[in-house]
């Protein structure tokens, strides 16, 4: 969890991770953000992240961040 909290400050520091829980239909995440933090997720993590689960659902959230790496 550690590792994926530095991406995403490193992708968009002004946000807070710990507490926001809507990034992309509260609109702190865009689709240009969610691309590359599947890059950097597929680079530090070793997984392939499919099409298919580039959806906001997966990327609201941290854990829902986490659960998506977890079962790629």
């Amino acid at each position: 969890m550690d590792k994926l909290m530095e991406i995403l400050e490193d992708i968009r520091p002004d946000i807070d991770f710990t507490s926001t829980k809507n990034l992309v239909t509260g609109g702190y995440m865009k689709s240009f953000d969610i691309l590359t933090l599947v890059s950097e997720i597929e680079e530090e993590f070793g997984k392939e992240i499919p099409v298919e689960d580039v959806i906001p659902e997966n990327f609201e959230s941290v854990e829902a961040i986490m659960s998506l790496i977890e079962r790629s």
